[in-house]
């Protein structure tokens, strides 16, 4: 018989950072919204950590200058 291996894991850890890295993007559009720009920064980093970028240029240049991350909607 085949070995058959799950993938099930790595896929909803996928799914959980690109639902996590959706929500900090909208507070950071929201915090800047509202004129925050502090808080909007707060939340480039955490998104940016989260990504594995690195964390001065987060800070710098905000999430806005980060690509894209591609996450179901449903």
């Amino acid at each position: 018989m085949d070995d058959v291996t799950f993938e099930a894991q790595s896929d909803a850890e996928g799914t959980d950072r690109s639902a996590i890295i959706m929500m900090l993007t909208y507070v950071e559009a929201e915090c800047r919204r509202l004129g925050d720009a502090e808080a909007a920064r707060h939340a480039a980093l955490a998104a940016a950590l989260i990504n594995g970028q690195p964390v001065t240029h987060a800070v710098e240049t905000g999430l806005r200058h980060v690509p894209a991350v591609a996450a179901p909607l449903n």
